[in-house]
């Protein structure tokens, strides 16, 4: 039986790392690369052609951002889960239970109207620290939901 995880101090912010390297890191090369494009393409292309280009990269690299800034943050008044494309606030007595399955690629969380959502702020790729993630959330959960009121 897994030894059980004590709740962190609040407030507390789950952040992948490499979740956040890797899009950042890309949206640098895009927008370096974009920019060298725009710079010294051949001329045929026109000013208009070469803002287009920086735009494109500008636009790629703000997808890329969606995808970094992804985190799940606790405080006293509940879980803020910053997805994507959504950030979703829900107090702690909303907050059932948080799972994370083998192979998944983040941790679902339980509401009490029966909706489930992605915590894509912690990266199932990232084993051991989602893991422990998942269980500080969990603790959580227990301490401040109403989940753990038996």
């Amino acid at each position: 039986m897994p030894e059980p995880v004590s709740p962190p101090p609040l407030p507390v912010t789950f952040r992948p790392r490499r979740g956040r390297i890797v899009p950042y890191g890309f949206a640098v090369i895009i927008l370096i690369g974009a920019v060298l494009m725009a710079l010294f393409i051949a001329e045929p292309f026109q000013l208009a052609d070469r803002i287009a280009i920086v735009l494109f990269g500008c636009a790629v690299a703000y997808i890329l951002h969606l995808l970094g800034r992804v985190r799940v943050e606790a405080d006293e008044r509940g879980i803020t889960l910053v997805n994507a494309l959504r950030t979703h606030h829900y107090t702690w007595p909303e907050v059932l239970d948080v799972t994370l399955m083998v192979g998944d690629p983040w941790p679902k969380i339980d509401f009490s109207d029966g909706r489930t959502v992605g915590a894509m702020g912690i990266q199932g790729s990232e084993k051991a620290r989602a893991k422990q993630a998942t269980a500080e959330l969990k603790a959580l959960i227990r301490a401040k939901g109403e989940a753990g009121e038996d």
